[in-house]
């Protein structure tokens, strides 16, 4: 049997390390990222530089503008990204149901891909409050995908792996370098130029930061200020 999975690849460090787990424990990956309506595409350059390095079996980008809708500070560009506060309330940076869309069509593709298992980069320990990073919604989400598709039904195998799901950004961080991660190709700022260098203010770019901090090792973050 063909050991297939499909992995959610957004371009930033937490799918870059686990694109670099589901490979060291056998999967052939087949990668999917979005192009959503965010505020700049490096990100998905990004991705596809970090797919074809870790030794993807494909990499596709799928276009699903969920930014016509509004109401976040990633896809509005009349809602500005503030700068990281800490607070502990879901921020304006959360897009509307965004990883149960993603997860959905990641289900679609896997099921083309003969793969059972899919893979994503969510955290509940660093990370912005967003709800459907929860391993509650993982759970629920994984008990849907059974229900809602032929090979579910057939088989009942379908998982969704969340490996980062109990990590701290350091420990990811930690766990990519020993996989051979090089995140001077990863780009996580909410509002990177074209070229990928990071506001280094955002909730994505301070807990990044925070990450390599604790950890101890040379940031290799490019900052549009330099810092």
């Amino acid at each position: 049997m063909n050991k297939n999975a499909v992995v959610l690849l957004s371009g930033g460090v937490d799918s870059a390390t686990v694109l670099a787990m589901a490979r060291s424990q056998g999967y052939n990956c087949y990668c999917i990222s979005f192009a959503y309506g965010q505020r700049h595409s490096s990100e998905l350059v990004a991705a596809k530089q970090v797919a074809t390095v870790l030794g993807a079996v494909e990499h596709v980008v799928i276009n699903l503008d969920v930014g016509q809708f509004g109401g976040s500070a990633l896809t509005d560009p009349t809602i500005q990204v503030p700068d990281y506060t800490g607070s502990k309330n879901i921020p304006v940076t959360y897009v509307p149901a965004r990883n149960i869309t993603f997860l959905s069509i990641a289900l679609g593709y896997a099921e083309t891909r003969a793969a059972d298992h899919i893979f994503i980069g969510a955290s509940t320990v660093d990370y912005s409050g967003y709800p459907d990073c929860r391993p509650e919604f993982m759970a629920a989400f994984e008990k849907v995908a059974n229900l809602a598709t032929k090979v579910g039904v057939e088989t009942g195998c379908i998982r969704i792996e969340a490996p980062l799901i109990n990590l701290s950004k350091a420990a990811t961080i930690q766990a990519g370098l020993a996989l051979g991660v090089d995140y001077s190709l990863t780009v996580s700022c909410y509002q990177a130029d074209t070229t990928g260098l990071a506001c280094g203010r955002c909730d994505s770019c301070m807990l990044r930061k925070k990450g390599f901090t604790e950890l101890g090792v040379a940031d290799p973050t490019r900052y549009i200020h330099g810092t």
